[in-house]
């Protein structure tokens, strides 16, 4: 967990980002996410495309969360996801006029345990290649939504950031 903490006169903002060292931020281990039983109606309910509607977490006006190692949390809302269930493959856009631009092919799954593996791909790099990646919980799940759980620490305390989902065709 990195944090910083900037004191103003009037005001507080904590960073908080996502780490298991005091080293630059980078992906967890995949590793321990279990891939032999996969829940396929979960996979198969996320089939499509869709778009990110909104981003929530306590504290959202004085912290800033880097989500996956990415952009800001907030230049995700807006973001376009793309989910292939027969072959866990797919891709996302950040694509807010805010923040910069970014597209990506992932690779991705829901195991049995209702965990979200999620590997964003380099360039030109097979999914094989990628060892590192992010693990979510995925709740309240509909035709039409679904919600992202990532977990993350903010001054010691395990803090919730949750990507809604709107289904787009």
């Amino acid at each position: 967990m990195r944090k910083i903490l900037l004191i103003c006169t009037m005001a507080i903002l904590v960073f908080a980002c996502k780490s298991a060292s005091t080293a630059p931020a980078t992906p967890e281990p995949v590793s321990n996410a279990p891939i032999t039983k996969l829940d396929k109606t979960s996979q198969v309910a996320i089939k499509g495309n869709w778009q990110i509607t909104n981003v929530s977490y306590p504290g959202s006006d004085y912290i800033k969360v880097n989500s996956f190692n990415l952009a800001d949390s907030k230049c995700f809302v807006g973001s376009t996801w793309k989910f292939i269930s027969n072959n866990n493959k797919g891709n996302m856009t950040l694509n807010s006029p805010s923040c910069t631009a970014f597209t990506s092919d992932i690779t991705w799954y829901v195991n049995k345990e209702g965990q979200f593996v999620l590997k964003i791909l380099d360039e030109g790099l097979k999914s094989k290649k990628v060892k590192t990646g992010f693990v979510l919980g995925v709740r309240n799940q509909t035709e039409t939504s679904f919600e992202l759980i990532d977990k993350i620490n903010v001054g010691n305390n395990p803090t919730a950031v949750v990507y809604q989902f709107q289904k787009v065709n």
